[in-house]
């Protein structure tokens, strides 16, 4: 399996690892979200606030931006581009995207949009290289 493979994976588990993080701090009870309720989930997410509502957030772009990377790395590939770039330009993207989320949870707004720009680039330029 490619390291670009490995990093559609990685790409698919951050968003469920960043809300886990606010599921993980609701285990404390504390705040107006209170305790993650498995049984209520969207109930519990409409009360969080600061950094766990944040994470959700992250969370949803996550998920949003994963069809165009997955995409982006499937048909370079399928068109034959050199592996090496793909397996460097998808590394790049799941790193970005590690920061994306800090970027979220620590209210950076600026920060955040610069390098949630910086992964659509690189998804565009996995695209260019299936041309």
């Amino acid at each position: 399996m490619t390291i670009a493979k490995w990093c559609v994976l990685a790409a698919c588990m951050l968003p469920v690892l960043t809300v886990g993080l606010a599921k993980a701090a609701s285990l404390r009870g504390r705040g107006p979200a209170g305790r993650y309720n498995n049984g209520q989930p969207r109930e519990w997410v409409s009360r969080l606030t600061g950094w766990q509502q944040r994470a959700n957030a992250a969370q949803i772009n996550g998920f949003e931006a994963l069809p165009l990377f997955i995409a982006a790395v499937l048909l370079a590939q399928m068109a034959q581009a050199d592996q090496g770039s793909i397996d460097q330009l998808a590394l790049a993207f799941v790193g970005i995207r590690v920061v994306y989320v800090a970027a979220y949870l620590m209210n950076l707004g600026t920060l955040r949009t610069t390098v949630w720009t910086a992964g659509l680039l690189v998804c565009v330029a996995l695209l260019r290289l299936a041309a």
